[in-house]
């Protein structure tokens, strides 16, 4: 896994436990919430798999108990692939989780957690600029509408364009593998979308 991309998931998993003001947090207080986002992480995709099989087990309980009425069949059938999709998802985390312990040795590396702490205190501490940007860059739509993390995937592309010299197709495409992991396809196609109109904003705002 390279360094920076690593640092991206880091920053990405502290953000949703940062404070209303998380431009006071200082280094050793991200540093915590890096090791706790993990952590967190870890006990999501548990629980997840946890209830995917409870929901396995009614559905296959009521396969078995059900009479040979339709409607009682259909009614199993349907619970029966929502376990199955919900049990999809928890299969993702897990494998997800898989690459944990990486994540952890690798935030002992000077350039991966340098890189996480800065990208997450630049994040917090431009906030408002940075969600201005996204807001004039979105078509009948609200940042404060979208998902949590799909926010905080726009926010830190945003952040790595605009204060971190990043590429900004670099950071278009870390959004969208960022997205993979921890969005839907829907998440993934409208950050992307959102991200190519942030650029020709940002072109746009830097001609006049």
């Amino acid at each position: 896994m390279q360094a920076r991309r690593i640092a991206r998931e880091l920053a990405l998993l502290s953000m949703s436990q940062m404070p209303t003001k998380p431009e006071q947090l200082d280094k050793q207080q991200l540093q915590n919430l890096l090791v706790s986002a993990v952590r967190t992480l870890t006990a999501e995709a548990q629980d997840t798999l946890e209830t995917a099989s409870a929901e396995l087990q009614r559905g296959s309980d009521r396969l078995l108990t059900s009479e040979t009425r339709a409607a009682d069949l259909a009614s199993a059938r349907r619970m029966v692939q929502e376990a199955i999709e919900l049990t999809q998802v928890a299969i993702n985390r897990i494998g997800q989780a898989i690459d944990f312990p990486e994540l952890i040795q690798l935030t002992n590396q000077t350039e991966v957690r340098t890189y996480a702490l800065q990208l997450a205190q630049t994040t917090a501490s431009n906030r408002t600029e940075i969600d201005t940007v996204l807001n004039e860059s979105m078509v009948n739509w609200q940042l404060s509408r979208l998902p949590k993390v799909d926010r905080d995937i726009l926010r830190i592309a945003v952040s790595e364009i605009m204060y971190l010299g990043t590429p900004a197709q670099v950071a278009i495409d870390e959004a969208v593998e960022l997205a993979k992991r921890y969005s839907d396809d829907d998440g993934r196609r409208f950050i992307n979308g959102v991200l190519r109109r942030v650029m020709d904003y940002l072109k746009t705002k830097a001609a006049k």
